[in-house]
């Protein structure tokens, strides 16, 4: 079974194509932080290339950037090619399936609350009576 799930941080911008056809394909680098410290006592990371493929490239496009952390759930692909150089390249790449938010939105990128809104926290600890004639 090649099934993938981690948490990493978008480590690139993100690039998103389509393919002649008009297919969307999107692709970062993501950094995975290993799980262990190393002899000097720091963490180290992975880095990925993350492909996504039609409404999940558009999503990874439009609701995540560098430096924002990432729940992933996918595959693995391997491939080889030939860079510029001629020399035979393998790499191992991140099909990604499904994309899930890790952290809060940046404050610069959330809408404001609208005005007479509950900002979280209610002076004198009181919570607002709802109406009964909410249709729920």
């Amino acid at each position: 079974m090649n099934s993938f799930h981690g948490v990493g941080r978008i480590a690139t911008d993100i690039e998103l194509k389509y393919t002649p056809n008009g297919v969307p394909v999107a692709r970062a680098r993501l950094a995975i932080t290993r799980a262990f410290k190393n002899v000097q006592g720091e963490y180290e990371s992975d880095f990925f290339t993350l492909i996504a493929w039609r409404a999940t490239a558009e999503f990874l496009a439009n609701h995540f950037a560098k430096g924002r952390r990432i729940g992933v759930s996918g595959r693995l692909q391997s491939r080889q090619y030939t860079d510029a150089q001629g020399v035979r390249r393998e790499v191992v790449e991140i099909v990604a399936d499904n994309l899930e938010f890790v952290d809060n939105k940046p404050a610069e990128d959330r809408e404001p609350a609208p005005v007479g809104a509950p900002t979280g926290s209610s002076a004198g600890g009181e919570v607002p009576e709802l109406p009964d004639d909410l249709p729920f």
